[in-house]
């Protein structure tokens, strides 16, 4: 089953999630997760769903979602690319990096090419400093960056 997709298999799977929690204390954390697994964001009929089964106003749920930055109500593509943009990277021309990318994946920073294959984030810092300008794509880290990889590295995916 294809994941971003709001059909009646996946919205039985959340129901069977909701109900393995439903009656633990701090049930919305990892429903929401197990949601965002399922459909691959947290759209609002997902969250409308949550609110009426876990009896928890479509508000706070919205807030949450909202508030953290692993879920998302967006489809994501299937490679999600982020650039970090933490001071380290930043300097060292993390900027033209992201244009770079934004040009060949045909989207923009936050959003998910029409095709479905690329979502661009620009990032925080992710830790790796010394390797900077960093990119990630899915799980793949690439490190010490200059803007000749960048094209060899879109086609990899």
């Amino acid at each position: 089953m294809a994941k971003n997709q709001l059909t009646e298999e996946n919205f039985q799977k959340l129901n069977e999630v909701i109900q393995e929690h439903k009656t633990k204390k701090g049930a919305l954390m990892p429903v929401l997760h197990e949601a965002q697994k399922i459909f691959g964001y947290v759209p609002l009929e997902v969250q409308k769903v949550i609110s009426d089964e876990l009896m928890i106003s479509l508000s706070e749920i919205y807030g949450v979602v909202t508030f953290y930055s692993q879920f998302t109500l967006e489809p994501r593509g299937e490679f999600v690319i982020g650039v970090c943009m933490g001071t380290a990277c930043y300097v060292r021309n993390a900027q033209p990096i992201l244009d770079k990318i934004s040009e060949l994946t045909k989207t923009g920073v936050g959003k998910t090419s029409e095709d479905g294959k690329f979502t661009l984030e620009a990032t925080r810092c992710i830790g790796a400093c010394g390797l900077a300008p960093v990119i990630t794509v899915n799980e793949d880290v690439y490190g010490r960056l200059v803007l000749s990889d960048v094209p060899d590295i879109i086609k990899k995916y």
